[in-house]
């Protein structure tokens, strides 16, 4: 293979695998390449400003997990979206073009059919049935002013404990000598 070099790479186009969805649902295609932040920031206006009530976010091979921090930050930003994954194989095909090939004959050309994980997550702001594989309820709603253990994913730190008497620095007297620029003793106190 290290006489062959990567000229085109295309996905098999598969329909969503969940039945019952609006024609003009949002599908999110992420990529390996894709900016998180940019893909959220459409997600979220076509959720909040465009009041979209379901939106799929899809990836497959390398993206598959930035697909799912996609699907994490808007669950915990929007709140209250039920979830139902689904997660299958997709068909890549990839043309390899040989570097090593006769100028006056005809490219040497390799294809490779790879079947890569893939992911579908739908999310949608009304109820879904319970009952299909890989449905997910909304995270209950917390109070505000409840102290919780996730206090921390909302960027507050738990408070740290009262020092210990026995583990604070020790403080040293030291005398200095006469120096030339003054005259006298001076007593300081260090830190180690």
């Amino acid at each position: 293979m290290e006489n062959f070099r990567k000229v085109r790479t295309s996905e098999e186009e598969m329909p969503l695998p969940f039945p019952d969805l609006p024609p003009d649902v949002v599908e999110m295609k992420v990529k390996e390449g894709s900016k998180i932040r940019n893909l959220m920031n459409f997600a979220m206006a076509q959720m909040e400003l465009k009041g979209r009530r379901q939106i799929v976010f899809s990836g497959c091979g390398r993206a598959v997990t930035k697909t799912i921090t996609c699907v994490e930050i808007m669950k915990r930003k929007l709140g209250g979206l039920h979830q139902v994954t689904k997660v299958r194989y997709k068909t890549v095909l990839e043309v390899w073009e040989n570097q090593d090939s006769p100028p006056d004959g005809p490219a040497q050309n390799l294809t490779v059919h790879k079947n890569v994980p893939s992911i579908c997550i739908l999310l949608s702001r009304d109820p879904l049935d319970p009952n299909q594989t890989g449905y997910q309820p909304p995270e209950p709603q917390h109070e505000a002013g409840e102290d919780t253990l996730r206090s921390s994913a909302k960027g507050l730190k738990r408070p740290l404990p009262p020092p210990r008497e026995e583990l604070l620095p020790k403080k040293l007297q030291v005398q200095v000598s006469d120096s030339p620029r003054g005259s006298g003793t001076t007593a300081g106190q260090l830190d180690h």
